[in-house]
């Protein structure tokens, strides 16, 4: 079923689908939500309880804030890219979707790894533990492609990058790529870090190392761009602090 024009002005109780601040479908047996790109203003939507298998007409409501979608047909959690540009979410319900799959762990930690934003998911708080955590433990959505389909129409195609054992990155959890952690350091105008010269362990190691330290790099940059004046400023000292502190420490190997 779809979600038409008569039905989000009754239930919202709205005249216009732009002034539509929130909106109830739940258990609607709605298939097409399309029409919410017609609803900028859109900040609540409760579509829990229904057939939906896409969230890109949800990506137009940038002031969105909470968005249940419990018991619906979304298929994988490439979706999430989806909501990556909408700066105002913070509480998302995503249970009891395909897209969950069968580790509860590695799926909560995907979710926030790619919409760090989020206080509460799946009715759940979310704690600074579980941000740093997923940097390490979550899968990355990556960028869409566009491919060619049966008919020859094109749609957009998700993947989420995925670690093995015979990757180049022998098990690295992070899915940054150095290119990319420069890219991002390049973006906010700072110069990438230095490479390490060739360290007494192995190679495969040290490039592992390396990454992980660009990856932890660009996470961070990217979090700083959420930061107030006043949030700056602390991290501004807490950098500060921990310079000194390695510096102290360099001068006592010195002396040692």
């Amino acid at each position: 079923m779809k979600l038409t024009r008569k039905m989000v002005l009754s239930r919202a109780k709205a005249s216009e689908l732009h002034s539509v601040r929130k909106l109830n479908c739940w258990g609607s047996r709605l298939t097409d939500i399309s029409i919410c790109r017609e609803m900028p203003r859109l900040e609540v939507i409760t579509l829990s309880v229904n057939s939906v298998s896409s969230l890109e007409p949800v990506s137009w409501c940038r002031q969105l804030s909470e968005l249940y979608l419990r018991g619906n047909c979304i298929p994988s959690l490439a979706e999430l890219r989806h909501l990556q540009g909408l700066p105002h979410l913070r509480v998302l319900w995503l249970a009891e979707n395909p897209c969950c799959g069968p580790d509860p762990h590695r799926y909560r930690m995907t979710v926030l790894r790619n919409l760090p934003r989020l206080q509460r998911l799946d009715n759940q708080a979310v704690t600074e533990e579980e941000l740093s955590r997923a940097l390490l433990e979550g899968e990355e959505v990556m960028a869409p492609s566009r491919e060619g389909t049966g008919n020859g129409q094109t749609e957009l195609s998700y993947t989420l990058s995925t670690m093995s054992a015979t990757a180049e990155t022998h098990g690295d959890p992070l899915s940054y790529s150095e290119e990319e952690a420069s890219n991002v350091q390049g973006q906010l105008g700072l110069k990438p870090p230095a490479r390490d010269r060739a360290p007494s362990f192995s190679q495969r190691e040290a490039v592992s190392g390396r990454k992980n330290r660009s990856n932890v790099l660009a996470a961070i940059l990217l979090l700083l761009q959420d930061l107030d004046a006043e949030g700056l400023e602390a991290v501004h000292q807490a950098v500060l602090g921990q310079l000194q502190a390695l510096h102290r420490r360099d001068v006592q190997e010195d002396m040692d």
